[in-house]
């Protein structure tokens, strides 16, 4: 079998005929780790320069594997947003766990990402413990340095370098985007010379029909975070290009109670109003088309232990 053939252990969208190819070309895979709300998919956007995955106050947002893609130069860098690494209690919990470490242990270099606010705690500390049994080259990320001391940021560095030692440290804010050009430039040099892996006009693999659902699933917990587990999700169950060239998008948020859905439609279904309207507009920008949205809630009690809504979501089901 030829090379032409043989991409069948991509990703979905990969293939390498489609990249750029010269004698100085590189591309590579890094994975970004770390605890629930350290800045992982904030940082994502940051470096992709466009918006790939999800971002909330809600702890866990990131489920599945996320790849965005940046270019520096001649490197193309693939970088993978995994969930958050936490002591996991439920299935689902444990089914983004696996899917975090399993996304760290296929990358070329592993980045791990700190809140530097936190520090090293609980969560942290396992995190770094587990690195120990990684052997591939690892990078520390320090955030949010634009609220923390630097007497403070150079201990937080030392203390993590006890547990494992890293090849790099940098400290960034994810926020307003300050030292991430210094980590792109550096994992540009760190990629495996060969062919690029994506287009150079693509800026992530996550198909669009996922993508839409994640934006409503964004602005659900941006309106309820405080009300609402996270627990719930939201698929997209009919996608239809028109001929105008607008785009019709049903999609269904899946809760687990009564209560639950209630709290997502609101009095009068004000609140599922507000929260599609506020998909849409972001959908119509992201696809620079007119978006038709239509958003249903239903009620699935135990949805998180139904094997299909972990393959909707782009998770291995754990048995």
């Amino acid at each position: 079998m030829n090379d032409e053939n043989n991409n069948n252990d991509l990703p979905e969208g990969m293939n390498f005929n489609l990249g750029k190819l010269n004698e100085n070309t590189r591309a590579g895979f890094v994975a970004l780790i770390g605890a629930p709300n350290a800045g992982k998919s904030t940082l994502l956007n940051q470096l992709v320069g466009t918006k790939v995955s999800i971002v909330t106050h809600k702890v866990q947002t990131t489920r599945a594997i996320v790849r965005g893609v940046a270019i520096e130069d001649d490197s193309q860098v693939i970088f993978v947003d995994t969930p958050g690494i936490f002591r996991p209690k439920r299935r689902l919990d444990r089914a983004m766990v696996d899917t975090a470490w399993g996304g760290a242990k296929d990358a070329d270099v592993v980045a791990v990402l700190i809140d530097a606010k936190k520090g090293i705690n609980e969560s942290v500390e396992r995190i770094l413990n587990e690195l120990e049994h990684i052997k591939l080259p690892k990078v520390l990320i320090l955030n949010k340095i634009d609220i923390t001391k630097r007497d403070q940021l150079l201990a937080l560095a030392a203390k993590a370098n006890e547990y494992t030692k890293f090849d790099q440290t940098f400290m960034v804010s994810a926020i307003n985007g300050s030292g991430t050009k210094d980590i792109l430039k550096y994992f540009a040099e760190q990629m495996p010379k060969g062919p690029w892996l994506y287009p150079e006009d693509q800026a992530s693999d996550i198909p669009l029909r996922m993508l839409a659902a994640e934006i409503t699933r964004e602005k659900l917990y941006l309106r309820l975070h405080e009300e609402l587990p996270y627990i719930s999700t939201v698929e997209t169950d009919k996608w239809e290009d028109k001929k105008d060239g607008s785009i019709r998008i049903e999609q269904t948020i899946f809760v687990e109670r009564d209560s639950q859905k209630s709290i997502v439609l609101g009095k009068n279904g004000q609140t599922i109003k507000a929260i599609s309207k506020a998909a849409r507009e972001e959908l119509t920008e992201a696809f620079e088309t007119t978006i038709h949205l239509f958003v249903f809630v239903k009620v699935r009690e135990n949805w998180s232990d139904d094997p299909e809504r972990y393959r909707n979501m782009g998770l291995d089901f754990p048995h």
